[in-house]
C-alpha cells in the first residue's frame, strides 16, 4: 500500500478536525498524465465497492482499484518547501522530492 509519514498523518488529522470530519477516511488517487508522469490527489471521502482500505500511521486510507497499482509503495509526506510554506508531497519508490 502507501506509507504515510508521521508529519503527514498529524496534518491529515488536524485538517479533518478543522473541517469537522468526524470519521476521516482519506481517499488517495493517482493517474498517469499525458507526459507519462503520475498525478496524485487526496481528499476526505467515503468508501465505495471495490476500494482497498487500510489504516496507515493512524489514518484510515481508501484507494480505488484503478489507482491501487500507482500508489503502491508511494510515501505521502508533509514537508516545508520554503520557509513557512508546507505542502503534502508524494514520493514514488526510487524518487526523491515531489512526485
Amino acid at each position: 500500500m502507501i506509507t504515510i509519514t508521521q508529519a503527514a498523518a498529524e496534518r491529515i488529522r488536524q485538517a479533518a478536525t478543522e473541517s469537522g470530519v468526524e470519521t476521516p477516511l482519506l481517499r488517495l488517487a493517482a493517474q498517469v498524465a499525458a507526459d507519462g508522469s503520475v498525478d496524485f490527489g487526496m481528499g476526505f471521502d467515503q468508501s465505495r465497492p471495490g476500494d482497498t482500505t487500510a489504516r496507515v500511521e493512524g489514518v484510515e486510507v481508501v484507494v480505488a482499484e484503478r489507482s491501487r497499482e500507482l500508489v503502491e509503495g508511494v510515501t505521502l509526506d508533509f514537508v516545508e518547501i520554503e520557509p513557512g510554506e508546507f505542502r503534502f508531497i508524494f514520493v514514488r519508490p526510487g524518487e526523491e522530492g515531489e512526485a
